[in-house]
């Protein structure tokens, strides 16, 4: 089984014209079972199709181009039309994903078809989250829909809302992590394994900058509800409580989104999702598009301090504007020869931000 699985990879990844190491983007020895995975279901998932493809890379990749902060820091930068990779450091490196492990938890949520206007209350065990977890200000017994706690999860990076979202989709916590895990291995995601639907720190916990990719860029491809909530700069969720109907307003964690910091020139947001713990550092990954409308999905993982890690995304994001291979497609048709027309900048939303935990 392992043989086809890596006949089939291979396969797959030169019919694309683009080689890969699949030592390393593709472990066999995958702790979450992904080794076991008919390549019959690895090949039918739309990442992985000849129409769509995926963004095959190096571990090292653009060098020159810009070097980040600090060591400990992965990165990737990846033109997701022409599926060519612009930068890369260290992503097939074991990481700790934080609250990146929300993407898979909204994921597995959309795919599970479950009806997000259905009301959910609010149990004390999803409360129970350990010292410093960021949590909304729902309380026991109140009562929201699906769509409320998606919202909550990818705006304001909410662990009761990643803890109730389980329960409901799954049955119970448990059996939506199982299903993370098959969510991962479908998407090739060998270097990955789940144990919450949070993100909030365990050992055993893990992924790779490069499958943090494989599942944003499949949240993003494929459900466009996704990007329309991940984008927000704030959100007002309304509540039916013990003493009747209220709402409260969550601002973002992306610090891009509330105006703390500015993003470069020509670059909008389609998608994010932060996360933070003391192990994991500060992480970000976005779905962006550049001037001429060319998507990217761009990843920063284990930065010491905010200042570092908007610093290097930033860094990263100022080279989809010099990234031309699709924009010479997009304007080679235009009969202006007015570059300008096409890169008119786009700004980000800038309301006040609120704190964020250490645990988001």
């Amino acid at each position: 089984m392992i043989i086809v699985l890596a006949a089939v990879l291979i396969h797959l990844v030169y019919t694309k014209n683009a080689a890969l190491d699949t030592s390393e983007a593709y472990n066999l020895s995958a702790q979450n079972g992904a080794e076991e995975l008919s390549p019959f279901t690895l090949q039918s998932t739309s990442n992985y199709t000849e129409t769509e493809g995926i963004v095959c890379s190096k571990s090292e990749v653009g060098s020159g181009s810009l070097s980040l902060t600090e060591d400990d820091e992965r990165a990737l930068l990846f033109n997701i039309e022409d599926h060519t990779s612009l930068y890369a450091k260290g992503i097939y490196d074991k990481i700790y994903p934080a609250s990146l492990t929300k993407i898979m938890t909204a994921l597995v949520t959309f795919e599970s078809g479950t009806d997000l206007t259905q009301q959910v209350t609010m149990t004390d065990a999803d409360f129970q989250l350990g010292e410093d977890a960021q949590s909304s200000q729902l309380e026991v017994g109140d009562k929201v829909t699906l769509n409320d706690l998606l919202n909550l999860l990818l705006v304001y990076s909410a662990n009761d809302a990643a803890m109730a979202i389980a329960r409901t989709v799954g049955g119970s916590v448990d059996t939506f992590v199982q299903m993370m895990n098959t969510e991962a291995q479908k998407l090739g995601m060998t270097g990955t394994n789940f144990v919450n639907p949070s993100g909030l720190h365990d050992d055993n916990h893990y992924t790779t900058p490069y499958d943090i990719y494989l599942m944003l860029n499949r949240a993003y491809q494929d459900y466009p509800d996704f990007s329309k909530i991940a984008s927000q700069s704030q959100y007002q969720t309304s509540v039916t409580g013990t003493e009747g109907e209220s709402t409260f307003l969550s601002t973002t964690t992306d610090e891009y989104l509330d105006g703390t910091y500015s993003l470069p020139s020509n670059v909008q947001i389609l998608a994010s999702k932060t996360g933070t713990t003391d192990e994991a550092g500060s992480c970000l990954a976005l779905v962006v598009q550049n001037g001429y409308g060319v998507p990217f999905i761009a990843i920063v993982t284990g930065a010491d301090t905010k200042d570092t890690l908007y610093g290097d995304m930033s860094k990263l994001l100022s080279l989809t504007n010099s990234d031309t291979s699709s924009a010479a497609a997009n304007t080679s048709s235009s009969t202006s020869g007015d570059a300008s027309s096409s890169t008119e900048a786009v700004s980000s939303s800038s309301e006040p931000g609120e704190s964020v935990s250490s645990a988001s």
